[in-house]
């Protein structure tokens, strides 16, 4: 399934003498002042990960909850989907990883490894949990207003009939994310633990990198991503922990890292400005001359090997980073700062990524028998599901404890 998606750790409680002494000096670098557009950046991702999912109603070129596919022969309906959908695949993860991974350090320095993974356990395990066991078969029931000659299923819905699929629809569809990331955390307190710290001294002697280093992050990114893809092609799930997406193994892992180091040495606010103008003008070249070079093939870019497989890995390797660049900047100049508006959208966001799905999916069964041309049905689609997801979110946060999780 095409399932993309977050949830960014929060700043945490104090650990051991020598801890809390490096843990103050990292405070003092990165807690300045709130990261105000930081906040602002995981709002706007979220909001594209709700759209991007709402492109894969209508473009139905993934397993889904529910799909209305356009008509065969309208490529301009199906086309500009799918081209959005792999444009937002290349970086949009990744960048909730390098979040993620830039507000994990403080956390751990002022908790200490078990209470910070207990906290971890809670904050991110509760919702998985639910999601896999109520909000994933809930959304499996979309599959009842899809035509049997896409789902195979013939029987009606009924309490007997869901409760006969219910073991089949357990799953972590977007949630993916929150899974790999406690894996994450739980590698970084073991890597905290084998150290005994020492390596976080040397991770804050690192200054921000100049594009000869950026150039060859990119080029191992892409290595490393055509490597995997020979095994793990685009599409393919992984069956045993649900990763839809581990062909993007490699740029995940390599921006959570990059997070834990940015935030040791104040990356995101001392990246030069000039930096992301380059970082957009290098994915749009890339974008120009790249995406269209490894899509000629049809599908071979997705992996086993192919020319067109290591082109494809090339630039979405280099968009990856070149918009994480622009983005950063961009919305460090323009969105550094919070109203009472942006400051509900972020107290949601964690929980908009969590409800999402089933939100989706019920409105596009009760708007099915609108028939627009499909993209203006997917706008009109996406421009509903955005605010009413933030307005379930804000309505689950109201439950009594949810607050304290979400």
């Amino acid at each position: 399934m095409s399932f993309q998606s977050e949830s960014l750790t929060q700043a945490n409680v104090a650990a051991n003498a020598a801890t809390v002494q490096e843990g103050s000096k990292a405070s003092n670098l990165a807690g300045r002042a709130r990261l105000f557009f930081a906040d602002n950046l995981r709002v706007a991702l979220t909001i594209l990960v709700v759209v991007h999912h709402v492109a894969v109603v209508y473009a139905a070129n993934a397993a889904f909850y529910y799909v209305e596919p356009p008509d065969a022969k309208d490529l301009l309906a199906y086309l500009p989907l799918v081209v959005f959908e792999l444009f937002n695949q290349a970086y949009f993860m990744g960048f909730f990883f390098l979040l993620s991974g830039y507000f994990t350090p403080n956390s751990f320095d002022r908790k200490g490894p078990g209470s910070f993974f207990k906290d971890r356990l809670l904050r991110l395990g509760i919702p998985l949990l639910v999601f896999i066991f109520v909000l994933n078969p809930i959304s499996c029931l979309g599959l009842f207003w899809m035509p049997a000659s896409l789902t195979g299923i013939t029987v009606s819905l009924s309490w007997q009939t869901f409760w006969q699929m219910y073991p089949q629809a357990l799953g972590v569809g977007p949630l993916w994310f929150v899974e790999m990331l406690l894996f994450f955390d739980l590698g970084y307190v073991l890597w905290r633990r084998l150290t005994k710290n020492q390596a976080v001294n040397r991770a804050r002697e690192i200054k921000v990198p100049g594009y000869p280093v950026i150039g060859l992050f990119i080029l191992l990114l892409a290595v490393a991503s055509y490597l995997i893809r020979i095994v793990v092609p685009l599409g393919m799930a992984i069956p045993v922990l649900g990763f839809p997406t581990f062909a993007y193994f490699p740029e995940y892992l390599s921006f959570f890292i990059v997070g834990l180091i940015a935030v040791r040495n104040d990356w995101l606010r001392t990246i030069p400005g000039s930096m992301g103008k380059v970082g957009f003008g290098v994915a749009l070249v890339a974008t120009i001359v790249l995406f269209p070079l490894a899509l000629s093939t049809k599908t071979a870019f997705l992996g086993h090997g192919s020319w067109s497989s290591a082109v494809y890995a090339l630039w979405d390797s280099t968009f990856a980073v070149g918009m994480c660049l622009g983005l950063i900047t961009l919305f460090r100049r323009f969105f550094n700062r919070e109203g009472r508006f942006g400051r509900f959208l972020s107290q949601q966001a964690f929980t908009v990524y969590i409800i999402h799905i089933p939100v989706i999916v019920f409105l596009a069964i009760v708007l099915r028998d609108i028939h627009p041309q499909q993209l203006l049905k997917f706008a009109l689609v996406a421009v509903i599901a955005v605010p009413l997801s933030f307005g379930v979110a804000w309505l689950v946060r109201k439950i009594p404890f949810a607050s304290r999780i979400l």
